[in-house]
């Protein structure tokens, strides 16, 4: 069924905690969903090996990222592990108003902030098989140290909570069937 040009733009979040493969996820969406476009937040983080401004993040300055939050141009914006992160609410308001799709690969906080400023944004929740083997995941990523990962691992329990608040959950305990569960899911909003 071809996608409806006369819907408004759709937004699609999808949250999980570190580890659990939101990122992959998404990815996968966007590239079996041309209609979505990836929504891309604001961060006070360092840049990583390869991330480029603009298309993984834009970076901004402590001060200018409280500026921002100041005089209220994020619909959600979080602090965690020592640096901001949100979503500009411009940038979503355009792409609804030009009918354009969007993908927001965010906490779990931020796609509640969300859903509450835009009602029929779709939340899927991603959830590890269990904390171990999320644990695990993090430890075989080597990007952390042992005190980010002990903070990462903090926030688990609460992210999960929170996570029942969404409108879909999936354990993604196989990376293809969590792929294929949330394609269905994607494919069945866009398309009705």
């Amino acid at each position: 069924m071809p996608e409806n040009p006369t819907l408004p733009g759709r937004l699609v979040v999808i949250s999980a905690p570190s580890g659990a493969g939101k990122t992959t996820i998404a990815r996968a969406m966007l590239e079996r969903f041309p209609s979505l476009s990836f929504s891309v937040s604001a961060t006070t983080r360092s840049r990583r090996a390869g991330e480029v401004e603009g298309r993984d993040y834009v970076f901004l300055s402590k001060p200018e990222f409280q500026r921002r939050i100041d005089v209220r141009e994020f619909v959600e914006w979080e602090e965690i592990y020592g640096n901001y992160y949100g979503t500009l609410k411009a940038e979503i308001d355009r792409a609804v108003r030009e009918r354009r799709d969007l993908l927001f690969d965010i906490d779990v906080k931020g796609g509640l902030s969300i859903k509450r400023q835009y009602p029929g944004a779709l939340l899927i929740f991603i959830r590890p098989p269990t904390i171990d083997a999320l644990r695990q995941r993090l430890q075989a990523r080597k990007t952390e140290d042992a005190s980010t990962l002990a903070r990462r691992m903090e926030r688990v329990g609460m992210e999960i909570e929170l996570g029942l608040s969404y409108d879909h959950t999936c354990i993604n305990d196989d990376l293809d069937r969590a792929v294929a569960e949330v394609q269905q899911i994607v494919k069945s909003y866009l398309t009705t």
